[in-house]
């Protein structure tokens, strides 16, 4: 995984396991993958893969069975959705419409080209 310099890696991991339950790769009630093994794979410190999967526990969206694992919430979609809903309206769309209205781009070619990127990148059977 290529880490971003402007958010912390532990928030990064956190908003890659949302992206799996989201996609429907880790489905809810079922396990996820172990603070060692996730952390292995995405080549960081267990202690920061732990810290990650707090912050998810915290917001309800996977939880502990002592001496299991963890596990996706059944509620975890809703709460992934709604947490990033709010905060893209609320941080990220202004900024965006600035942009818009700056440069003069008419929404009908923002349009066309989220319908191009979801049929790009989400097309039925594609997995990313």
């Amino acid at each position: 995984m290529d880490f971003k310099d402007n958010q912390a890696i532990y928030l990064q991991i956190a908003d890659y396991v949302c992206d799996r339950i989201l996609l429907g790769q880790w489905t809810p009630g079922d396990r996820i993958p172990s603070v060692r093994d996730l952390g292995g794979e995405l080549e960081v410190n267990p202690n920061t893969t732990m810290r990650a999967y707090e912050v998810l526990q915290q917001k309800g969206i996977i939880f502990n069975k002592r001496g299991i694992g963890y596990f996706a919430a059944e509620e975890a979609k809703d709460r992934i959705l709604s947490y990033r809903r709010e905060q893209f309206l609320e941080n990220e769309l202004p900024a965006f419409f600035r942009n818009l209205y700056l440069l003069n781009i008419p929404i009908e070619e923002i349009e066309r080209k989220y319908r191009s990127f979801v049929e790009a990148e989400f097309s039925p059977g594609q997995t990313k």
